[in-house]
């Protein structure tokens, strides 16, 4: 255009005053892409009769070795019941260890066997695949961008918890 601005129907100048078609579209990407971003893991944990809840477990335990079930309860937002569910499961079948508190022995403390960290591997392989695939296509403006956006989504407490585990990475 010669007045400057970008011709791009999605440019950020045009994406401050969305409509609600515009946000429903993004609404239902969303849900397009969570499918796409979940379906190669669902496929490698129905074979071991496992889902999603389980895959988070391991995904959050394997980034903060040693956390605590309550910690992890709070990162999860699930029930304690829930939660105890799927831990049993994992540690039953070899991929989680619990190991009593140094200091509070009521304490659980969560590790990731041998075995948990293959499966680990595994799902987070295919997804970081998918992720490479997709930030290469739409380039580092856009992933930028994309960031941006999700941690924005967060409610404050959710966010400050991403932060944490984020910076605990670094």
């Amino acid at each position: 255009m010669s007045d400057g601005r970008s011709a791009n129907p999605y440019s950020g100048e045009n994406l401050l005053f969305l409509t609600d078609e515009q946000l429903r579209q993004g609404i239902e990407a969303m849900f397009f892409a969570y499918r796409g971003f979940t379906a190669d893991p669902d496929r490698i944990l129905a074979d071991m009769a496992y889902g999603r809840a389980h895959h988070r477990a391991v995904h959050f335990i394997n980034r903060a070795p040693g956390t605590t079930v309550n910690n992890l309860l709070n990162i999860l937002g699930v029930t304690k019941q829930s939660l105890n569910r799927v831990l049993r499961t994992l540690i039953a079948d070899g991929l989680v260890e619990s190991r009593v508190g140094q200091t509070d022995k009521r304490e659980r403390h969560l590790y990731l066997t041998e075995a948990g960290h293959a499966l680990e591997q595994t799902l987070s392989d295919a997804q970081r695949a998918r992720m490479r695939a997709a930030f290469r296509d739409a380039g580092p403006n856009a992933v930028a961008g994309f960031r941006t956006v999700l941690e924005a989504m967060m409610d404050s407490e959710l966010r400050h918890a991403y932060t944490r585990l984020k910076d605990a990475a670094s």
